[in-house]
């Protein structure tokens, strides 16, 4: 209890209170407008986390994470266009509610349904994460190498659609985690004789510039483009009422608990993100609702549905990166770096060691969605004006924030032109369609695996059987194999099984 008391203390001092708000007021402009993700606004405020003392700086990353999920309801409702993933299922009834007239209406019900989504995923996490824990607590070295190759299998969820580019992107991050000295000899590794790479090259600056400068680069390639097209959307800024009536909040309830439970189940499993939630809970929306044939065409179950599961995948996703060490999704990968830097491990070991920090993020979430739904509730008006800013004065201001974060970390120029370099290689990966959390994913994981493996090496005196003899390390081996080779086979599988049914077919 005394642990419980002295968290609380921490949340809700004035300071993180107030870095709690703006986080979570960043979070709902970047999500809201279309072409900043979730990812793009984490990566782009975590060099801010340094200059706050204790957990301030990830308390505000936590509002981020909220915010910018639920800001992405605002672009597809009003203008047909999702600020981000998560909300590509809400535009199916969103938009049509809006040219109903009832923007606010829909405003409304997507801003209650991100907020109860989030808090049923905060209390999940609270009650699910300590006791994963204990359990996660009598791993030995090779099951937690084990759970590192899952880690890193999960690319194959969230690399683009081709599986081999993302595997090729997971190579990347492995081969960058190892360059410095090895954890083991302290041998020299890939340093070319630099002092700079003695140390292994910087975190955030390759974070910022794979996920925040690679999209400022995309965003003068889009302006460019348009230059002699502008943007004719209009922004409908006639929101009137948007708390919802008491008619419709009986109507949804069902749809809450069903779509936030979905969205914490998805969210907790590795590799899955608010958009798989997203679209889940709407089909099961769809399949439950009394009223089915209003889907499509403006149904407040089908705004409802997708923006509960949403915004509950982030209480989901934080439970294996806390009590595992493993990130959800790409989002919370970030944030692990986060945790790095205040130098807190992630794993079992968290919550036995940093009882106090541990509340403190609980704590935290649940006042992140809390002030997510003020916000929008109190200030939507003034979130959908932050669209109309043109992108010719909103990337600068990027660039910008990502040269300033990326030299604050060391206060050295070597860590901006990493971040530079790192920027223009993600846009051409970008241009060629792969993806950045594999590269994030094998950066942070990759120390966790290297080293568990020579450890493991150590105790069995060079044999590999240490890997077999333990059944939990044996377990997620096999997982961890099915979750690489299945997106590879698994469509030759079904086109021999279609190739044989035609053969069968023409036979007839």
């Amino acid at each position: 209890m005394n642990d419980i008391l002295q968290a609380a203390a921490v949340v809700f001092s004035y300071q993180s209170l107030l870095v709690i708000i703006l986080g979570t007021a960043a979070g709902i402009i970047i999500g809201s407008l279309p072409g900043l993700t979730t990812n793009m606004g984490i990566a782009l405020l975590m060099p801010l986390t340094f200059t706050f003392q204790g957990l301030e700086g990830i308390l505000m990353l936590l509002g981020v994470y909220c915010g910018s999920i639920y800001g992405g309801s605002i672009s597809a409702i009003l203008i047909n266009t999702p600020g981000t993933p998560a909300s590509a299922a809400t535009v199916l009834d969103g938009y049509p509610m809006t040219l109903k007239g009832e923007a606010g209406r829909a405003l409304g019900l997507s801003t209650a349904s991100s907020m109860f989504g989030g808090l049923f995923s905060a209390a999940a996490l609270v009650i699910i994460a300590p006791q994963l824990a204990k359990v996660a607590t009598g791993l030995s070295a090779p099951d937690y190498f084990a759970l590192g190759v899952f880690g890193i299998s999960i690319i194959t969820s969230v690399s683009s659609q081709s599986v081999i580019k993302g595997l090729i992107g997971g190579c990347i991050g492995l081969f960058i985690a190892t360059i410095g000295l090895d954890p083991m000899t302290a041998g020299m590794r890939f340093t070319f004789n630099s002092y700079y790479l003695m140390g292994g090259i910087s975190f955030v600056p390759i974070l910022v510039g794979l996920f925040a400068f690679s999209q400022a680069l995309l965003g003068i390639e889009e302006n460019w483009k348009e230059r002699n097209s502008p943007n004719s959307r209009k922004v409908n800024t006639k929101i009137k009422r948007v708390l919802p009536s008491w008619l419709d909040f009986r109507r949804v309830l069902p749809t809450y608990f069903r779509s936030a439970a979905i969205g914490t189940a998805i969210g907790s499993i590795p590799g899955t993100g608010g958009d798989i939630a997203s679209f889940i809970a709407y089909t099961e929306a769809k399949r439950w609702s009394k009223h089915p044939e209003e889907f499509g065409k403006g149904s407040i179950e089908g705004v409802s549905a997708p923006e509960a599961g949403a915004n509950a995948v982030a209480g989901g996703a934080m439970v294996p990166l806390m009590t595992l060490g493993i990130p959800g999704d790409g989002a919370t990968a970030i944030m692990m770096g986060a945790f790095m830097v205040q130098g807190l491990q992630l794993g079992p070991l968290l919550f036995t060691e940093h009882p106090v920090q541990v509340n403190t993020i609980f704590i935290g979430l649940f006042v992140a969605n809390l002030i997510m739904g003020i916000l929008g509730f109190s200030s939507i008006r003034l979130f959908t004006r932050v669209m109309s800013v043109p992108r010719k004065l909103l990337i600068p201001i990027i660039l910008v924030l990502c040269m300033v974060g990326s030299y604050s970390v060391n206060n050295t120029m070597t860590d901006v032109f990493v971040m530079m370099f790192a920027g223009v290689c993600a846009y051409v990966m970008l241009k060629l369609d792969f993806s950045m959390s594999p590269i994030i994913i094998g950066i942070i994981l990759g120390p966790m695996i290297e080293g568990n493996l020579r450890r493991s090496l150590i105790m069995s005196d060079g044999s590999y059987s240490i890997f077999a003899t333990s059944p939990v390390c044996a377990i997620f081996l096999v997982i961890a194999l099915a979750t690489l080779t299945l997106p590879i086979i698994g469509p030759k599988i079904k086109a021999a099984r279609r190739a044989r049914k035609a053969a069968a077919e023409g036979q007839s």
